[in-house]
Parts: C-alpha cells; structure tokens; sequence
C-alpha cells in the first residue's frame, strides 16, 4: 500500500494551531454561551488580556495525562478512572451525571447513559481535537477513540455521534483542506439518521441554495433548535454556518458565535478546525496577542500535570502521535508530506467506525487482564423483585468469551447458567439498592453493579446534581478545602 507522509514541521505547526484556535475561539465565545438570541460582534468584547479558562481544553488535557500514563489506547475503563481522579468536581449537566452513576458503582458506557438527560448535548463534542491531532489522517482511528471518550458521559446521544463526526473530520484535516469534503468525511463516520447528521445537512443546504447566513441561522433554530442551548445538534449546525459563510479566521469565528447558543464551544471547535487547516499563517496576529500562549484552567480541574502553554502542549502532543502511528503500515511521519492516488477514499473508510455505532450502551465495561468484559444489562442497570432478568457477558462487546464463564450473584438471588456466556438472575426481594455480580472468565474476575428500584427512582429531566452552595463544584467533589 502506498503510504500517506505526513511532514514533521507541516504537522507540528497544525497542531499548535490547532490548540491556539481552540482558545482564541473559546475565548470569543466565553462572555455569550448559553444567550439565544444573535449577536454582531467583530472582535472579541471585551478585550481580554489571557486565555479563558474552558473545560473545552481542561478535559482533554485530562486525557493527555491519561494518555502519557497509560499509552495511546486506553480501556474505557481507564477514560472512567481519569476522570474521576481528575474531573469530579465539574458538576454541569452530563458530567455529574456520569460521575453520579460512577459513583453508584456503574461503568461506561452505561454510566454515561443513565438517568441522564444530557446526553445529546456539547460536553463531548468539545474535547475531539485531541484524538484527531494523534491520530493525522486517520479519521477511523480518531473517531474509535472519539467513541471512547464520548461513551463515559453521553452514551448514545447525539453529543457522542457530535463528537465522532467532528474527530473524524479534524484527523482529515491534516490531509485535506476543502471543507465540503471534511464535512462529509465526518458526516461518513455518523449515522444517517442522526439528528446532529440532518442538522449538519441543513446547514450545508442553505449555503448551497444561496440562502444568506442571517436566513441559514434561523432556518436552523426553527427545525433543529432545542430549549437545552447547549445542544450538540444546533450547535454542531452553527459551526457549520460560521465555517461556510465566513469570509477569512476572524469573520468565520465571529459568524459561529453570532448565531448564539453555546457560542464559547462553537467557535472553538471551529478555531480548531481552521487552525489545523491552515496551519499558524492562517491565524492573525491581532487574534493571538490579547490572550498569548498561557494555558489558564478552570477551577474544577484537577492537577493533572497539565500544560502551561500552547507550545508545550503542542510538544506533548506532538510525542504521543508518534506513538500512536509509529505501528502503522499505512501512515507515517516523514521530512515533507507526500499523499498517497488513493488519499480520498481512505479517508471516507468507515468500517471501524461503524462498528462502533453498534456497540451494547446498555452495558458496563471492565477491563480484566488486558480485555474488556462487557456485562450487558438488556436494559437499564436495574433489577426489579419479582422479574426475572438476562444478562450476558461478551469480550469487546461483541463475541462471546473463548473461556468459561462463571457469574456469582449476591445472597439470596438466583443466577441461572444459560450458557454462551447468558444467565437469568431473579430475586423476590427486597433488592437492595446497589448489588454486585462477579463474573469469571478464564481466571480473570470482575465485579459489576445492579441497582435496586430504591436507587433508581429517576431524575427530573434539565436537573443538574447538587451542587457546593460555596464554590458551585459537584457537591461530593467540592473544592472548598
């Protein structure tokens, strides 16, 4: 196979652009997220003297500890670990949520499915660039670990689906640079049916059919608007909207957050996007010199050895994608960037990432001796007295263990052997609140959480978990101390 070249200085220079649109942007749009209505801005208002403190940044630079400790495919389980060693105190919308579930003893991904009414919002969408950038002209490889990182806190909503389709289209980027054919990349890694998918469409209709941005903006909020303003479907619409209709950086950054909604998200996955495009000497000056290269982190985020400027998180990235594509046939780094006849259609492949789409929420994953056990709960993680329940167990959620399998129920249920790796658990009650089954394969054990009726008494849809009336964090997290 011919093989895909990427240059070292063209890749390292994408990638600090990369990370330093990803703050001009979220910078921008900080002062605006969440207000509906448009806005007319030209530049940033106000004028900032540093970077803002996003979680759009922080929660991948959680990941990068992750990966420098753990290597560049980590289990699920350890996304799950990461994040609530590093990440609990954030209590906003999808993330307490999932940290509520972990907590309660669940796993990815369904943790992050769960009595969550968030799932189909901006939360991961916003941390994609990380997996594009170590993975370069890979778009299957960055959506695969795309579905990872979305699986712990949107499982099977439309923010996973959000942020699969903006990976793919990032790790493209590195290659490719005509944004039609990025937006259908991504698009070729998402389901047709998705509402995020159909937004996007839209957007690039109204474009095509000469509509002005103003009319595509309310087209879209008429069709695909939700009463959540972080949604990741109108959003990943107004990224969109900004990218085409824009007329160089500034402007398209600009129109994205014009449109409103979640505008701090919006123009910095859009700032991501040109900046890896074009590379530093697409970003003007005047754009970078009210915040410089400082990396300033949220108050939630935990210490997590981070970066403390564009430069050296640019330099660590830059190290773990030599990691991840080292192994590969088929991608390379090289002295300049050559480009393979066939660069187009590797780059539309989507058989990995289609797989993934098909892939169990309605289970929890443990990592046992370097695989991954998936307990799957056929339904919520919930066992109700009196009804009987099938559960099985699959390795990497597909295949049946090549080894025995054992599962042990707590005292007082019945667990029924069905064999290839099924079996029907059932108790009269009472059923405490959370109970743990342990399954064996092959020597290797790992314990997974059923939830009695007494846990899982729901939530109320657009709630958010408790908070510290003091600093505001996930009250269980608090950061007062």
């Amino acid at each position: 196979m011919e093989k895909l070249i990427i240059g070292n200085d063209e890749y390292r220079d994408k990638v600090r652009a990369c990370w330093y649109g990803k703050n001009i942007g979220g910078t921008l749009g900080e002062k605006w997220e969440t207000k509906r209505h448009t806005h007319a801005f030209t530049f940033y208002e106000p004028l900032p003297t540093n970077a803002a403190p996003n979680d759009d940044l922080d929660l991948q630079l959680i990941w990068l500890k992750m990966l420098e400790d753990k290597g560049v495919d980590p289990s699920l389980r350890t996304f799950a670990e990461y994040w609530d060693r590093y990440g609990a105190a954030y209590p906003w919308n999808e993330y307490g949520f999932f940290m509520r579930n972990y907590t309660r003893g669940l796993l990815p991904p369904v943790a992050g499915v769960f009595e969550n009414y968030f799932i189909d919002e901006e939360g991961s969408p916003i941390r994609s660039e990380i997996w594009a950038c170590i993975h370069p002209g890979d778009p299957q490889a960055a959506a695969r670990m795309a579905w990872k990182d979305s699986s712990v806190d949107h499982a099977g909503g439309e923010g996973l689906y959000g942020e699969i389709f903006l990976a793919a289209l990032e790790a493209a980027a590195f290659v490719e640079k005509d944004p039609l054919t990025l937006i259908r990349i991504g698009l070729n890694s998402i389901p047709l049916s998705s509402h995020l998918a159909r937004c996007v469409r839209e957007a690039m209709w109204c474009h095509a059919q000469g509509l002005t941005w103003g009319e595509a903006r309310e087209r879209l909020v008429q069709r695909f608007a939700h009463i959540q303003p972080c949604s990741a479907v109108i959003n990943s619409g107004f990224i969109i909207v900004g990218w085409l209709y824009g007329k160089d950086f500034g402007d398209r950054l600009c129109k994205a957050v014009n449109c409103g909604y979640d505008t701090d998200c919006t123009a910095a996955s859009l700032g991501s996007i040109l900046g890896i495009i074009d590379g530093m000497e697409g970003i003007p000056e005047a754009w970078i010199k009210p915040i410089g290269g400082k990396i300033v982190l949220h108050k939630y985020t935990g210490d997590c050895n981070p970066p403390k400027t564009i430069d050296e998180l640019t330099e660590r990235t830059v190290a773990l994608a030599k990691q991840a594509t080292d192994p590969k046939e088929s991608i390379g780094f090289g002295p300049k960037t050559a480009l393979p006849s066939d660069l187009a259609s590797r780059l539309f492949e989507n058989r990995i990432t289609t797989a993934y789409w098909r892939l169990d929420i309605h289970a929890g994953v443990e990592n046992v001796g370097g695989k991954d056990l998936w307990l799957h709960y056929g339904g919520e993680p919930v066992l109700t007295p009196g009804v009987a329940r099938e559960v099985w167990v699959t390795e990497d959620g597909e295949r049946a263990p090549s080894a025995a399998v054992e599962m042990k129920a707590p005292a007082g249920w019945s667990c029924t052997a069905k064999g290839g790796g099924r079996f029907l658990l059932f108790s009269k009650g009472p059923v405490a609140d959370r109970n743990l089954v342990t399954v064996s394969v092959g020597g290797q054990t790992a314990s997974f959480t059923l939830l009695g009726p007494g846990e899982a008494k729901g939530f109320g849809a657009g709630d958010n978990v408790e908070k510290c009336p003091k600093c505001w964090a996930r009250k269980e997290a608090c950061i007062c101390k």
